[in-house]
Parts: structure tokens; sequence; C-alpha cells
């Protein structure tokens, strides 16, 4: 089982990892809003850790403080959620695809900024002198490590799955997250009966945008460095496919879909070169046998029901 473990550690944890993400987006189109800005905040979260270890909070001893990767956790939570908040109010007036090309857009120009973010002169913030730097193409390297193995990071990403799951769970049962699901159904009947339709939809695409950039900060440690490889227009599809493929009407659907799509391409090595044509064969086929998602709410009534 050590073994096991040793092997697939990294897997394992980027298993998690793709689930979290997965829910990110998942949060927008719980109300009906095809957004794909979540590579964008999660990109945004691994630069603000990236340069925070690197520049301002640089690690003294082999092993980087576990607080401070929680309080680079914290900021880039705000940063994205206040991002998401602005771009949110500027873009979610637009429905459909209009959408999402306004958030490829927006993932776009993060991207270009990544590339190309590089100031002479540092910045003083409140006590840290720092220069921001993103590395231009090649990105940041050295990132430090809080743990000595991949598997470790488990202390970190099983919480974070599980609060995430938690809290989306309970979002699901109260009046917010019913007020979600309508504006999904119809959003003009849901905008009839009174509900701040704009308000709530900004409001998810900020949950998102925090969950994201969360993500983001802890695997710029996880992989050790980041570039702008990380928030680019495919890393959107393939995590809009992830929640089509696992189901976008229960919030474990994207568990399941965000965790298949990190471990299929794993799983598929054994095919070698024919690899990613398999791996595009079994998305198509999924979306032919499966079009609402591997999970859906009808399927986990069926399972309750054969339990009694």
């Amino acid at each position: 089982m050590t073994g096991f473990f040793t092997n697939y550690g990294f897997l394992i944890v980027s298993m998690l990892f793709g689930a979290m993400l997965a829910l990110s987006l998942y949060l927008p189109l719980m109300a009906g809003q095809l957004s794909l800005a979540s590579p964008g905040f999660y990109a945004l979260g691994g630069y603000i850790a990236a340069i925070l270890s690197t520049q301002v909070f640089p690690a003294t001893g082999a092993i980087y403080p576990l607080h401070l990767l929680l309080l680079e956790m914290g900021i880039a939570g705000i940063i994205s959620g206040g991002l998401g908040l602005l771009v949110g109010v500027l873009v979610l007036r637009l429905r459909g695809i209009y959408l999402a090309i306004a958030t490829i857009a927006f993932v776009e120009i993060l991207r270009v900024l990544s590339l190309n973010l590089e100031m002479q002169d540092p910045v003083r913030l409140l006590f840290f002198d720092f220069k921001i730097s993103t590395g231009g193409a090649v990105g940041i390297f050295g990132i430090p490590q809080p743990f000595t193995t991949p598997i470790e990071y488990l202390w970190i990403a099983v919480p974070m799955l599980a609060i995430s799951m938690a809290l989306i769970y309970r979002l699901e049962k109260i009046r917010a997250g019913r007020a979600l699901i309508a504006i999904r159904e119809d959003e003009l009947a849901a905008d009839a009966m009174g509900i701040n339709t704009t308000a709530y939809k900004v409001m998810a695409f900020t949950l998102g945008a925090v969950l994201a950039g969360m993500v983001g900060a802890v695997s710029a440690h996880f992989l050790n460095t980041w570039n702008a490889r990380q928030g680019t227009f495919e890393a959107s599809i393939d995590y809009l496919a992830s929640v089509l493929i696992g189901g976008s009407r229960i919030y474990l659907g994207p568990v399941l879909g965000g965790m298949v799509f990190r471990a299929l391409p794993e799983v598929l090595r054994i095919t070698a070169d024919i690899r990613l044509i398999v791996f595009g064969l079994l998305i198509v086929l999924g979306t032919l046998f499966f079009p609402q998602g591997l999970v859906t709410p009808g399927l986990l009534q069926r399972l309750q029901w054969r339990r009694k």
C-alpha cells in the first residue's frame, strides 16, 4: 500500500485538484452561466502564491511553513474573488455563447499579461519590498515545498475538497441555491418571480473564482513551477468537458468528472501512441451515451430507491 501511494501520490492529488476546479466551473453553471474563466483565476492564484513564496516570504529552511501556504491561499482567494466580482458585474449580463466568448477573452488577457508582466522597480506592500515578475514564457521556478512528498498534499487537498463539496451541497439546499437553479431553468421566469438574477449570477461566479484561485495557490507549490500554460483556452475546454462528462445537474458530477479527466490520460498510457485518439473517442462516446453526464439526480434517486 505504501508503494502504491508513493507511485501514484502525484496522480491522486492531481485528481482532487481537478475535482475542485470542476466545481469552480460548476458554480456558475448552477445559474445556467456558461463561464470558462476558471483557468484564468486558477493561473492568477498560482502566480500570487509563486510570487509571494519566492519574493515576499522566501523560505529559510528546507520545508516551507504551512501557515504561509494557508496565508497565500487566503490572499489568492480574496484577490481572485475581488477580480471575479468585478468581471462578473461586467460580463454576466451576457448569455450563452456570448458569455463564454467574453470569459475566454478574460483568460487570454490574463495569459498575455502573465507573459509580459515585468516590473523593473520593486513595489512596497506594508513592510515588504518585492518585484512583480511572472518570469515571462519561462515562468517561475523553485517554488518552495511545504511537504516532502506529493502524497502529503492530501493534508491540504482532502479538507479543501470536503469543505467545497459540503458548502455547495448546503448551497443547493438553501434559498440562494434554489434561486440559482431557478435562474438556470428559466431566467425570465425567475426574474418575473422577483429574483435578482444578476446578483445571484455574480455571486456564483465570484464563489467559483475564489475556489479556483485557492486551488491555483496550492497547485503552484505542488507543481514546483508556474507559467502561462496553466491558464489557457485549452484548459477552459478541459474543465468544461470534465463537468459535462461528470454531470452538470448535481455537484457530485463535476467531482467525478474532474477526477476522471485527470486520471484518464495516465490510465491510457498503456495505449502508447494512440493515447490521445482513445481519449478523444471516450469523450465522444461518453457524450453520446450519457448526454446528461455520468451522475444525474435521477441516477441518485434510483440508487436511493434500491437501498429502500
